[in-house]
């Protein structure tokens, strides 16, 4: 039997650094699921494995794209294990203990709900870069007709499995009063769940499954998707509040006092941690965290090591290294040391319960843990391709001296971040959407205005009609 693969553009913006991800009905559809399908089967292929674990978060259009996917894997003579509707860490976690040690999730994690994608191991490697790029490359060259050699495809529920794994390594000094906020995102079918067992009172924010995120979007890196989070812990009896993304890969956490505490400073609290069983270890992190990161890890032992932004490019630094433990200032938290070394929200959040279930005054804590003046995210929306262009310049050595003159140090692994005595500024450019990301911060609000002055120069010197968020 053949099938016949109609012509559909491909479009290779779709293709990023460490994913797949488009909008539906304009860039990606069933079609390009199953051709992707075929591609990914021929790698897995390649790789002398023979299996692919399915999942897919709670998108409207996700069931129709996980079926064409596994289609297109079993036409490539690979074997699905379709696991349903999960967050992004259970197909990871698949990836580890089921036969297959690869799995595709098709989500679109915090992106609008018109959009959708693939998040993708291969071999037990998450991949990225050139490896999704020679995807591309293998769809193009598809043939219209492809003779189907078709694989198994079988349903797995790997719910309780992964659930009763987080319970028997998370044990909590005390019960905790905790609120949780979904977003409508597909974490909300396993995070209240999760801590219930762990022994928590759990205070449930928008966690029914809802592909149109009717309240607000999944997204805790953007400080006005945790304003009812940090509005219902305040008013109630909740001690903390968690967070999660559309695919619950990343953490969100606010404070009694109805502070956000950023990844970067979670990270300060999971190094301390992780230090005292791995001492002198490395401990990764991106180039928008924080810069007291490095001089707390340092004072405990440890090894910081900054590095690219990218929850594919730190996976695959920490295999490199072998380090313990690796974050970034999106929210995904990596956790080698009793854990599998993927970004797992809903874990990271029962680790940071765990830590702090030993102390009476969790919010105290949390918020005495060493920061500056600081931004969030700060984002400069531009044209498709632009925001590479963009960074291309900054980089620029007469650029940067003419701008940048009174740094003490410049850091280009990943866009330009500048580094000064009381502060840092950085630009990068966003390898999901066409837009600037940029992180302030200072010891004083008069640096911050010195710093984000600098950068506003540089930028605009490049595009004049850059409309900045500060």
């Amino acid at each position: 039997m053949d099938i016949t693969l109609a012509p559909v553009p491909l479009s290779p913006s779709i293709f990023k650094a460490y994913d797949i991800r488009g909008v539906i009905g304009k860039t990606l559809d069933s079609n390009v699921a199953f051709r992707l399908g075929l591609a990914f089967g021929e790698a897995v292929l390649a790789k002398n494995e023979h299996d692919v674990v399915v999942g897919r978060d709670g998108r409207l259009s996700g069931p129709e794209l996980s079926a064409a996917l596994a289609k297109g894997l079993q036409a490539s003579g690979v074997n699905v294990i379709d696991i349903g509707s999960v967050v992004t860490p259970m197909v990871y976690f698949g990836s580890h203990v089921l036969k297959a040690k690869s799995g595709i999730m098709v989500t679109g994690s915090h992106n609008p709900p018109d959009y959708n994608g693939f998040k993708m191991v291969l071999a037990g490697e998450a991949i990225y870069g050139e490896t999704i790029q020679k995807l591309y490359r293998t769809i193009i060259a598809l043939p219209t007709s492809n003779k189907q050699t078709t694989g198994a495809y079988v349903l797995h529920d790997i719910g309780l499995a992964y659930l009763e794994r987080i319970i028997s390594d998370i044990k909590l000094a005390r019960p905790m009063k905790i609120a949780v906020d979904c977003g409508n995102g597909i974490a909300g079918a396993f995070a209240a769940n999760l801590y219930r067992k762990l022994g928590c009172q759990v205070d449930e924010l928008f966690c029914d499954v809802d592909g149109t995120f009717p309240h607000h979007h999944p997204d805790p890196a953007q400080l006005k998707n945790l304003q009812d989070l940090i509005t219902h812990v305040k008013n109630s009896d909740a001690e903390l509040g968690l967070a999660f993304d559309g695919d619950g890969d990343r953490l969100g956490v606010v404070t009694k006092n109805g502070h956000v505490i950023y990844p970067d400073r979670q990270l300060m609290l999971f190094a301390e941690d992780v230090l005292t069983r791995h001492p002198g270890a490395q401990i990764l992190y991106d180039v928008k965290c924080t810069r007291h990161l490095a001089s707390w890890v340092k004072a405990r032992g440890g090894n910081p090591v900054m590095w690219k932004t990218g929850h594919s490019l730190i996976k695959a630094k920490m295999r490199e290294t072998g380090a313990p433990l690796g974050g970034e200032m999106s929210g995904h938290i990596f956790f080698k040391d009793r854990w599998y070394g993927f970004d797992d929200g809903l874990y990271a959040g029962a680790r940071l319960l765990e830590l702090l279930s030993r102390v009476d005054n969790p919010s105290k804590t949390l918020d005495a843990l060493p920061q500056s003046i600081s931004t969030p995210e700060l984002q400069l929306a531009l044209n498709e391709g632009e925001n590479f262009a963009l960074i291309a310049k900054m980089q620029e050595e007469e650029h940067v001296k003419k701008y940048f003159s009174e740094s003490e140090k410049i850091v280009s692994i990943d866009g330009l971040r500048v580094e000064y005595e009381n502060g840092f500024g950085l630009v990068r450019s966003s390898n999901t959407t066409p837009v600037i990301v940029m992180r302030f911060e200072a010891d004083t609000t008069t640096t911050l205005t010195r710093i984000q002055t600098a950068f506003k120069c540089a930028i605009l010197a490049i595009k004049p009609d850059a409309q900045l968020p500060f």
